[in-house]
């Protein structure tokens, strides 16, 4: 059974790197051949699929898609534009910021989608390729969602296993992001230079664009910004109100359904339902790993192979957790790794830098392809249906040169910080 969900992951893998099919119907028929074969009933397939990720994806997606017609996102774009005079390099950085910044107070899905759509608008008006903007901000919401508590689920479940708190993330996993993000704007200055710099590059349009004129519905949009609000604040105090996260945003989706004065067929088609089953087949996959015990096998290794010496076996978590965070959802590695690291602690061991290592391993590590994290898949879905296409190819060319940059920050800073 462990042959036969190595194999199934690897084909699935394979086909979504191919691009010969398509990624959601590649897992799918992954999904199914776990079952198929015996690998797990269909009740123990359904039972890894992260409903809380899927609901919360659902919920703000429709969420997203009702505030667009409000005018809401055209709005912020022309502002944004003409505060730096409609300079590409400007906006880039800019949006780099905000997403960073946003990722750490709201899941970084919920950052893509009110960002991405602000984006294409931009482009359109510049008349240029908004890919670049894109990547960047994929990058920037899985960076920024490392830096708290509440950025990122690997950093939620650590921070409860360990009992650390908002602000001691912020020291430490903040205090690597910061580094990372200006690693990333100098990256970016390079990597996109061309696409950038575009000679003879009209602004006019945006200069004289009335960004009040592009509100189409101005109860539609202080309703949706007050909804949005109440979304942002339910997320940070989640915990607290004893409330998922996806219960926050279907909530906020129901309410704008019904008071938004908006075609609820319209909106509910609006949502990316491709890269939700993509999403649902690949937590079946991926748990097939688990269920046969080989991520539990792959961290048990790991920490055997290091038992004894605390820096090494930090730098180990850090870089095995990136480079499996890339492929696998970090969730159920992160999931195996928290009782073994008590146990260490247990034992003795200060677990202090291992928390932090697997912390900015496992979240960093989703930018190395464009299945690594949940902000990736959406975002790169809606580039290619806006007619700009982010294959997986493309974004490994950038995302994996990025994450190992980054990761390789992160080590640096964790080897001054606790080995000298």
């Amino acid at each position: 059974m462990e042959v036969i969900a190595i194999i199934v992951f690897v084909v699935v893998i394979g086909l979504i790197i191919s691009e010969k099919v398509n990624s959601a119907a590649a897992a799918l028929a992954g999904a199914m051949a776990l079952v198929v074969t015996g690998v797990m009933s269909a009740h123990r397939a359904l039972s890894y699929i992260d409903f809380n990720t899927i609901g919360l994806l659902v919920g703000m997606m429709v969420l997203v898609a009702i505030i667009r017609q409000s005018g809401l996102f055209e709005y912020v774009a022309i502002k944004a534009a003409k505060m730096v005079h409609g300079d590409p390099w400007k906006i880039m950085i800019a949006f780099i910021l905000l997403t960073a910044v946003l990722s750490g107070i709201l899941d970084n899905v919920t950052t893509v989608l009110l960002v991405g759509p602000m984006t294409i608008a931009i482009a359109k008006m510049l008349e240029i390729n908004p890919v670049p903007f894109l990547m960047t901000q994929i990058l920037a919401s899985n960076v920024g969602g490392t830096a708290t508590l509440i950025g990122d689920p690997p950093n939620i479940m650590i921070g409860s296993a360990a009992n650390l708190s908002f602000v001691d993330f912020l020291k430490n996993t903040g205090l690597a992001v910061a580094l990372v993000i200006v690693f990333m704007i100098v990256m970016m200055r390079f990597v996109y230079k061309k696409e950038i710099e575009v000679e003879g590059l009209d602004t006019s349009k945006i200069m004289n664009l009335d960004p009040d004129k592009s509100i189409t519905d101005k109860p539609l949009l202080i309703k949706g910004v007050v909804v949005i609000v109440l979304v942002i604040l339910g997320f940070i105090f989640h915990d607290q109100i004893g409330m998922e996260t996806s219960v926050i945003a279907l909530t906020a989706a129901a309410v704008m359904l019904i008071i938004g004065g908006v075609n609820v067929d319209n909106a509910i088609q609006d949502v990316e339902w491709t890269t939700i089953a993509f999403f649902m087949a690949l937590f079946v996959v991926v748990g097939g790993l688990t269920e046969t015990g080989v991520i539990k096998q792959v961290a048990a290794v790991i920490i055997e192979r290091t038992a004894g010496h605390p820096v090494m076996m930090m730098l180990i978590l850090l870089w095995a957790s990136a480079l499996l965070s890339s492929f696998l959802n970090n969730i159920p590695f992160i999931a195996t790794l928290i009782p073994l690291v008590l146990a260490l602690k247990a034992d003795g061991m200060d677990a202090e830098p291992l928390w932090w290592a697997i912390s900015l391993g496992a979240c960093l590590g989703g930018n190395g392809t464009m299945i690594g994290a949940s902000a990736n898949v959406v975002l790169s879905d809606i580039s290619t249906k806006h007619g700009y296409p982010i294959t997986f190819k493309s974004y490994l060319r950038v995302g994996m040169p990025f994450m190992l940059g980054s990761v390789l920050i992160s080590m640096v800073f964790l080897l001054v910080k606790y080995a000298i």
